[in-house]
């Protein structure tokens, strides 16, 4: 059990840091190349910044572990909402008083809609739902591309993505060794993580979603918590909040499609009375606070931190 504690923090640490050489090699590929930032915001960064999740996701339902899949989405969905806000927000409170971010949370109310009508309705995340997400995740970019062009660039999630832009290198030659470096440790992260995350559920006798619920969830989302509490040092409402909504989104349709297009997973029982609940409040109390423009202030950020806690306490029990 020991081992297979240490392999997990190797993995994460392996899909973590193989994630961000990915993006930013292909970030420095692209501005070499001399391609649109806004084309690089949309599409190398924002999906690039799912990568951990994504290949995860792929790898757990492809080495028969999809619970682990399945928790790991919901999971970082909640992480995103109650740990990411919540802990920055007791220092530094971040305002939902963002312009535009009101379409973002409408777009993340219908994923998590679909998700969950996905979970209820036909139990089993497969091949033809997963096509239904992806598409979505298509037609959510193609709206950002729009709307991005009509607000000449400014929006509250095409911000969040190009902060990954902003001093990007034009070194051609580490750029490449940056993409092959990520192209390697993610997969190899993903199946430490997978694996040993398998057998450490089995041998304390915990269902398998409850792995992706908790280390999985919580550790794929650090990058989010690192962006968040440095976007609300700098006063930078839009990028934090517009970091959290625009990551849910991506890891409901894009992750979640490609997890059923690799061959798809049944959602448990434990995980429809419980978990996928859970998800829902947390997308529930985020959209009201971006609806009504209020404050995720000290007070808010604790009432995050002690949901959070409550959430892991319910899983432990």
């Amino acid at each position: 059990m020991i081992l297979d504690i240490i392999t997990i923090l190797i993995g994460l640490a392996v899909l973590l840091v193989g994630g961000d050489l990915l993006v930013r090699g292909a970030v420095g590929l692209a501005t070499s190349l001399k391609i649109s930032p806004l084309l690089v915001s949309l599409t190398i960064i924002a999906f690039g910044t799912s990568a951990p999740e994504l290949v995860v996701a792929i790898t757990s339902v492809l080495e028969a572990e999809p619970g682990i899949a399945i928790g790991n989405i919901v999971g970082s969905s909640i992480a995103n909402v109650f740990l990411v806000l919540g802990l920055p927000a007791l220092f530094y409170p971040i305002s939902a008083h963002v312009p535009g971010l009101k379409r973002h949370a409408v777009a993340l109310l219908v994923a998590t809609a679909a998700f969950a009508a996905i979970a209820f309705g036909a139990g089993v995340l497969g091949r033809l739902t997963g096509a239904a997400l992806f598409a979505g995740i298509v037609a959510y970019v193609a709206f950002l591309a729009f709307m991005a062009r009509k607000s000449h660039g400014r929006d509250p999630v095409i911000d969040e993505v190009a902060e990954y832009a902003e001093g990007a290198r034009e070194n051609l030659g580490a750029s490449l060794l940056y993409i092959i470096a990520g192209l390697i440790g993610l997969p190899v992260g993903a199946h430490l993580l997978v694996t040993s995350g398998a057998g450490f559920a089995e041998s304390v006798g915990v269902r398998s979603e409850i792995i992706g619920l908790t280390v999985v969830a919580i550790g794929t989302s650090l990058p989010e918590l690192a962006t968040v509490a440095a976007a609300a040092l700098h006063k930078k409402s839009d990028v934090a909040i517009g970091n959290v909504v625009g990551s849910n989104i991506f890891n409901l349709l894009f992750v979640g499609g490609a997890a059923g297009l690799a061959g798809g997973a049944n959602f448990t029982e434990p995980s429809l009375r419980f978990d996928i609940p859970a998800m829902i409040l947390s997308t529930l109390v985020l959209s009201a606070f971006i609806f009504t423009r209020r404050d995720v202030g000290r007070l808010a950020g604790f009432a995050f931190l002690a949901g959070y806690a409550a959430f892991i306490a319910a899983l432990a029990l």
